[in-house]
Order: C-alpha cells, then structure tokens, then sequence
C-alpha cells in the first residue's frame, strides 16, 4: 500500500513546482482552501471529478507534515 504523501508531487514543470496531487494539475493549496472553507468531500469531488477521498485525504495528511514541521512558529 502506498503513503498518502506518495500522492502529493512536487515537480517544477508543473504549476511552478508547488505541491499537486499526482497526475494532476490540482495544487494541494486549492484543496485545503476549499475544506477550510468548509467544502465536503463530495463537493471538491464534484469540482475536481478525477481525484478521490485519498487524493483529498493526501492533501491533509501533507498539510499536517508541514504543520510538524513548522512546530515551535507562533501564529
């Protein structure tokens, strides 16, 4: 089985080398945007129909590894 965070690429031919969902165009930030703003999972499927529940779920699981990693930064 593959990590979540294998779904997320960084690739500087694509979208400026920011982090997108694998295979995609789809730039992990828009994703988060949207479920911050309180978007459900069906409604960014909706959206965006060629990614999945893991696709979004990867976004949140790198979104979390860059929040560890950012540990110690007052907000």
């Amino acid at each position: 089985m593959k990590k979540l965070t294998d779904r997320i690429v960084c690739d500087p031919k694509i979208c400026s080398g920011k982090p997108c969902i694998k295979g995609t165009r789809i730039p992990a930030h828009i994703i988060l945007d949207l479920l911050a703003a309180g978007e459900s999972f069906k409604g960014i499927k909706k959206a965006y129909p060629n990614i999945t529940d893991e696709d979004i779920r990867a976004c949140l699981n790198y979104a979390s590894i860059l929040a560890d990693e950012e540990a110690g930064v007052s907000a």
